[in-house]
């Protein structure tokens, strides 16, 4: 995944999350919050080796 299209997913997930707890949506803006933090560190060009 390029650096760009990461970004872009980042940044949504981010802006939802804070426009939902904004609204008063705090279950679901923590969960994208939550979810953009784990997936702004996930390396996805390293594979597990087994």
């Amino acid at each position: 995944m390029s650096n760009l299209l990461k970004d872009i997913i980042f940044g949504l997930m981010f802006l939802t999350g804070l426009f939902g707890f904004i609204s008063g949506a705090f279950i679901v803006s923590s969960a994208l919050f939550a979810s953009a933090a784990i997936f702004s560190n996930i390396d996805f060009n390293n594979r597990l080796l087994g």
